[in-house]
């Protein structure tokens, strides 16, 4: 693990916990604790946490939205494995919208050998992935460009998706909540999310097991409006009784070791 995979694992942890030890950072990573607090100092030069004596806890609230980079590394092999398993739910000829985020660009690259399919997106990084396969066609949303994530938001992306009646969603999060629900990090992007559930038939929630528990900043929509979520087998067996009683389909992925 470098530099990088390892501070971003230091800032999970902190987020799901609150706060850490050096020295229980230093056990975790079998690493001295020089380097686990060059990796705090660095974080904390970020404005991503807040030192303290003898560890480190979290200065984000709940509208910071890590970077998209940041973000595809942190559970990287449950999310490709989720965005595996979900692709086997498209059929040739579906038309299905999928969504913003790094598991989402994940299940993209396993669409390519498909035929005859339509897939709506605001996303740029989405759309270059299967842009060169005749057997797609991809149609992107417009709108306005977010930095750093390309993604599209504002009314015109908003629209697009009302224009449209897809089969399946594939939808991404930042936080899955029993009480509050599904949740994301800014205004803009949740409201494009909303509208993107309100044009599908059938809405498939893609979220790793770090998602559960969380609630960030805008809410997108109650769980009672997501038909399957496809998760990892990290996810609390309780977790999963609770969607179930919602009548909610639990899928799971088996990431490889």
């Amino acid at each position: 693990m470098n530099a990088q995979e390892r501070r971003a694992t230091i800032m999970q942890v902190i987020t799901d916990q609150g706060a850490v030890t050096v020295a229980d950072l230093c056990e975790r990573f079998q690493v001295s604790d020089m380097t686990i607090r060059r990796d705090l100092s660095a974080l904390e030069k970020a404005g991503l946490i807040r030192r303290i004596h003898g560890g480190a806890v979290s200065s984000r609230g709940r509208s910071y939205e890590p970077p998209f980079l940041t973000r595809a590394q942190e559970s990287r092999a449950a999310k490709q494995a989720i965005a595996a398993l979900a692709a086997e739910l498209v059929n040739d000829g579906d038309s299905i919208a999928l969504d913003v985020g790094s598991t989402t660009l994940e299940m993209a690259r396993h669409l390519t050998g498909k035929h005859d399919i339509t897939v709506l997106t605001a996303s740029l990084p989405v759309a270059n992935v299967l842009a060169d396969h005749p057997g797609i066609r991809v149609i992107l949303t417009g709108g306005i460009l977010r930095h750093g994530e390309q993604s599209m938001i504002g009314a015109i992306a908003e629209e697009a998706f009302a224009r449209f009646h897809v089969d399946k969603a594939f939808i991404g999060i930042g936080g899955v909540d029993l009480e509050n629900g599904l949740t994301e990090y800014n205004v803009e992007d949740a409201q494009v999310k909303q509208a993107m559930i309100r044009s599908s038939q059938y809405r498939i929630l893609l979220a790793d097991s770090t998602k559960f528990g969380r609630t960030t900043f805008a809410s997108v929509a109650p769980l009672t409006e997501i038909d399957r979520i496809i998760t990892d087998d990290e996810l609390d067996m309780s977790y999963r009784t609770a969607l179930e009683e919602l009548g909610i389909r639990v899928h799971v992925a088996h990431p490889e070791d």
